[in-house]
């Protein structure tokens, strides 16, 4: 694990439009936006366990991440890493609460039916366009 870059750190822990991609079975990208956020020195993202995304890690744990800054999309960053820790329950949804609140203003709506992950950063790197 790498320590994030100051500039990835605030991209991160902006309300920015994210993409995950994981692996498919058959090695080829998966690509969708996402909700991100910091956990200590760690990503965290949500999604329902069924999910595509979440079959995909089952196999694989590689991801990489690109966000663009909500106000600037010539500002991003990306970081590739691996899921080192899938979280369920009530530790899962206070990880999800804090990326809705994050996004939207508001605790997230549905109680049940959420997983998070944890991604350790291995390469990451920001820069501005233009």
């Amino acid at each position: 694990m790498i320590e994030l870059p100051a500039e990835v750190r605030r991209l991160i822990a902006s309300p920015g439009r994210a993409h995950i991609a994981t692996l498919l079975p058959d090695g080829s990208p998966h690509s969708v936006p996402a909700w991100v956020g910091l956990e200590g020195d760690q990503i965290a993202f949500q999604t329902p366990p069924d999910s595509r995304k979440a079959r995909n890690l089952e196999h694989d744990p590689r991801v990489a991440i690109s966000i663009t800054d909500r106000n600037d999309d010539f500002s991003m960053a990306v970081v590739r890493g691996r899921v080192v820790k899938r979280l369920e329950g009530e530790e899962a949804m206070a990880v999800v609460d804090r990326l809705s609140l994050k996004y939207t203003g508001q605790p997230y709506p549905l109680r049940t039916g959420r997983v998070a992950f944890l991604v350790a950063p291995e390469d990451a790197f920001a820069k501005k366009y233009g």
